[in-house]
């Protein structure tokens, strides 16, 4: 039986983001006791990205903004972590309270709001780290920066996090920053992203290193705005998609508490409408372009349909709290035997 089960009631009897750092805390404690040490779990290996990925799941961004934790984080598993979202400069995100929990649904709703402390506290850590695994590193831009020159933003994440990302995930779809999501579309996304392009083959160049990038899209967009930006993400030759972020949506019973709390859902309730805007953007999608999946995936099942709905890889956060980190030996051993 996982201690995860006789842990949770007290963590859950704190507010949810001191329960957060205080978990991360004690994990990064037992990993300098060297109680515990980094692991990967077999699983289904995959070649993606020029990358070999040991098994298929992955950590989400926003469970280690600062990138604080990695090495701790490296011991539950998991075939690769993403980090972030990071920005130039540091921001304290929404006031407290801002994360959720709906227990009923094991779901959260978060408006965080990128609460961060900025790219150049985050390049001190990589500086630090032990971690050999695969890293995904997140980045965005700051709440103050209008979207006309939000490409700055990034490119001065992009530039200096290069040499220690294995990929980088241009988060586009953030609920909680104003405007953040009209980057999706039309004119600004193919902007956005034919500059960022530019610059990674500069970047390539210099470093002797090709990093990819990724493309983070919100559940929430509808068919015809899905076929939009496939064709944009194809035109400018984008190496992969993280789909989905968190939603505005609230597929929840009327009586859910918190459910009109601001802010992003994740977890169970959003299991359907994530996996639906997977659905509907393979169908657009010309080339193999890679899919890493999230949102509402918490079982074997779930994990299992975004694979065969066109996914690779898959990534956890919500469901990471409501079960612990033996659902990441359940699911490796899984896809493993799938």
């Amino acid at each position: 039986m996982s201690i995860y089960r006789f842990v949770r009631p007290l963590l859950f009897f704190l507010p949810p983001e001191t329960a957060h750092q205080l978990t991360l805390r004690c994990l990064k404690l037992l990993y300098r006791m060297r109680l515990i040490k980094p692991k990967v779990y077999a699983g289904d290996g995959i070649k993606l990205l020029g990358m070999y990925f040991p098994n298929r799941i992955g950590l989400a961004a926003g469970f280690d903004r600062n990138g604080e934790f990695i090495d701790a984080l490296s011991t539950l598993g998991f075939g690769h972590i993403e980090i972030g979202t990071v920005t130039p400069a540091p921001q304290a995100g929404k006031s407290k309270p801002r994360l959720f929990r709906l227990k009923s649904q094991h779901a959260l709703i978060n408006r965080m709001g990128f609460a961060n402390k900025g790219v150049d506290y985050v390049l001190a850590q990589l500086k630090k780290t032990r971690y050999r695994g695969i890293l995904g590193i997140n980045i965005g831009k700051n709440p103050d920066t209008p979207n006309d020159i939000a490409v700055n933003d990034y490119l001065d994440c992009m530039r200096k996090l290069y040499p220690y990302a294995n990929y980088l995930t241009i988060n586009i779809s953030s609920p909680n920053t104003e405007n953040l999501r009209q980057l999706q579309h039309d004119d600004l996304l193919y902007t956005l992203l034919s500059t960022l392009k530019a610059e990674q083959h500069i970047l390539a160049g210099k470093h002797h290193r090709y990093v990819p990038l990724l493309v983070k899209l919100a559940p929430d967009l509808n068919d015809s705005e899905l076929k939009a930006i496939a064709d944009i993400l194809q035109v400018c030759k984008i190496d992969g998609i993280v789909l989905s972020n968190t939603s505005l949506a609230r597929p929840l019973p009327e009586d859910t508490k918190y459910a009109e709390q601001a802010g992003g859902l994740s977890g169970r309730a959003i299991t359907d409408l994530s996996c639906n805007a997977l659905r509907s953007l393979t169908k657009y999608l010309q080339e193999d372009l890679p899919i890493i999946a999230l949102g509402g995936i918490y079982c074997e099942k779930t994990a299992y349909e975004r694979l065969a709905n066109g996914a690779s890889l898959y990534q956890i956060y919500t469901s990471l709290i409501y079960q612990g980190p033996g659902i990441i030996k359940r699911l490796a051993k899984f896809m493993e035997q799938a």
